[in-house]
């Protein structure tokens, strides 16, 4: 789910950037994350009585962190190739996964380093700093965007979660790119984008929303390294952007931490505070040493005591549909 994920992101960047001239960076950006939250919205149906207050105050933070993501991307696309934008962006889930136990780990995270180093080629001096700051701050809110993800995601089932916060989204880019829309869309643009924004952000952003459930943090930050090299295949086949070796050399390396991060086992999940029981919830009491006593025909006024929910021998999966399993 996640390789899929960035593949469609990356393609819908790309098909994207044609229409800077036309939009805007800023004004492309508001209006796919717009019509991504219409969609969800239409899609999911979300209801009030499936969030606590807390869930509500994540998920309406997440949306503002996802907006600033977006547009921000958009902005460093306007100044840098596909595959620069990428990169750089990569230092956020990177930092995230720097966080992770384990040497085997540590190994993965430094191998995709070296792989943005050499995407970027810091030695030439050719960067565009413009471009460069957006995509760092870009980075900064992907890192967030990864915490909260999993936040929303443990606690509220489904994508009830990302239909809530990407409208939010929407409200908030649209907001920051009203000024520069004036007089520019017209209803074929206006088709157009809702196409783009069906395949990104909402079939990207579904797919890390479901995998960020079955994955540890760092898992799924350092198995985004990927994410560079994609977008440099993707840049060269849709934009026409070829590598220079040492981006070639980079795309080797982050690869390489893509495949040791599938090594990463599955995270243990909890129990959606949503989520109705399933059968299987229903726990059998441990055995017991103590003989059982002889049985009765008086009536009891005992209640039978049920087994606890919380038994720290089961582990909690979440299965792709958001429903809780306990095995």
């Amino acid at each position: 789910m996640a390789v899929a994920s960035m593949c469609t992101v990356q393609l819908g960047s790309a098909l994207t950037v044609p229409l800077f001239d036309r939009l805007g960076a800023l004004g492309t950006g508001g209006l796919r994350v717009g019509w991504a939250g219409v969609l969800l919205l239409v899609l999911v149906r979300p209801r009030r009585r499936d969030f606590t207050r807390g869930d509500l105050l994540a998920c309406t933070v997440l949306g503002a962190v996802t907006a600033g993501m977006m547009l921000l991307f958009m902005l460093a696309l306007a100044h840098l190739p596909l595959g620069t934008a990428s990169a750089l962006e990569f230092l956020g889930p990177l930092t995230v996964s720097l966080y992770g136990p384990g040497r085997e780990r540590k190994a993965w995270t430094a191998a995709a380093a070296l792989g943005v180093v050499l995407l970027t080629e810091p030695w030439h001096g050719g960067l565009d700093l413009l471009g460069a700051g957006y995509a760092l701050a870009a980075a900064a809110c992907w890192a967030a965007y990864i915490l909260l993800t999993q936040r929303v995601g443990d606690s509220v089932t489904g994508l009830k979660g990302l239909a809530l916060s990407m409208p939010v989204a929407g409200v908030v880019a649209l907001a920051i790119a009203a000024p520069v829309l004036t007089a520019r869309v017209s209803w074929p643009t206006l088709w157009i984008m809702l196409g783009l924004a069906a395949l990104s952000p909402v079939l990207p952003f579904a797919l890390e929303f479901l995998a960020l459930r079955r994955l540890t943090t760092s898992a799924f930050g350092t198995l985004m390294s990927l994410e560079p090299a994609i977008a440099v295949l993707i840049g060269l086949l849709v934009l026409g952007q070829t590598p220079d070796p040492a981006p070639a050399a980079g795309i080797a390396f982050v690869v390489i931490a893509g495949i040791g991060a599938t090594r990463t086992g599955a995270r243990s999940a909890p129990t959606p505070s949503h989520a109705e029981p399933a059968p299987s919830d229903v726990l059998e009491p441990a055995p017991s040493d103590v003989p059982e006593p002889a049985p009765s025909d008086a009536p009891s006024d005992m209640p039978e005591l049920a087994p606890r929910p919380s038994d720290p021998e089961r582990k909690v999966s979440i299965t792709h549909r958001g429903n809780a399993e306990r095995k």
